[in-house]
């Protein structure tokens, strides 16, 4: 039985993730982080991270960016791999990330769910195939809580479409002005309101044919299936970065 400590219990995904794991009988949360207190949990809840003291196997975190150094110092004394599904980190914390993972098992992804990382697997196929010929465009919408924008999801996307295509490409967050659009450009568009759980189109735009690719999620529980597929595939990993390309075996 693979023990997990869940960073962010008390919030809406730990309530999830919770729920999922209870259907799992390889995988338990044995442990949580959040300042937030919550009588209903099952197990212990810490307010820091450094006052864990008991065993466990992976660490999962479902809370902020602001987080991330001390679970990294945790589980870097620990040995214990980490499992990231926070987004909106900055470039500062991307790159301790990466140096991070010379020295220790980390995963991180922008999303987890399954369909969205097969979309992004699409992505890397077609994109440089539709470039010449298609304008491209992202739009993605999420619940009016959401404090970043554009989601990481719409930039794990729209990062994948630029690596694929050999020409230079630059976002575009959304349009204001009187110009006309540049074919270099790929337009990102963020949309937030009310409790959409999290949408993400890709449009192909070109001379009388649209292509489209939609992924909706309809229930936080995609999210935390993926999250517990990756504490489950990184409690065996060495030392690495690893994403869930990895997990899926894409």
């Amino acid at each position: 039985m693979i023990k997990v400590l869940l960073v962010g219990c008390s919030g809406k995904m730990g309530k999830v993730i919770l729920a999922c794991s209870e259907k799992l009988d390889t995988l338990e949360i044995t442990a949580g982080v959040d300042r937030k207190e919550d009588t209903s949990l099952k197990f212990p809840i810490f307010k820091s991270i450094d006052d864990c003291n008991l065993p466990v196997d992976v660490i999962l975190d479902f809370s902020r960016p602001d987080s991330l150094d001390g679970i990294l110092e945790f589980a870097s004394s620990k040995k214990v791999p980490v499992v990231l599904c926070t987004t909106g980190y900055s470039e500062e914390q991307i790159e301790k990330i990466r140096l991070f993972s010379e020295q220790n098992a980390i995963f991180r992804s922008a999303n987890m769910s399954i369909g969205i990382n097969v979309i992004n697997n699409l992505l890397k196929n077609i994109s440089s195939l539709l470039y010449e010929d298609f304008d491209i465009e992202i739009i993605e919408r999420h619940h009016n809580q959401k404090v970043d924008a554009p989601s990481g999801t719409a930039l794990l996307l729209g990062d994948t479409i630029k690596e694929a295509i050999k020409e230079n490409t630059n976002y575009v967050h959304g349009r204001n002005g009187n110009h006309k659009r540049e074919h270099s450009e790929i337009g990102v568009h963020a949309i937030r309101g009310g409790s959409i759980v999290g949408e993400h189109e890709i449009i192909f735009a070109g001379e009388g044919e649209v292509i489209e690719l939609k992924h909706t999620a309809l229930s936080r529980e995609v999210f935390a299936v993926g999250a517990l597929k990756a504490c489950l595939f990184m409690a065996k990993q060495k030392a690495g970065l690893y994403n869930m390309d990895d997990v899926l075996n894409l």
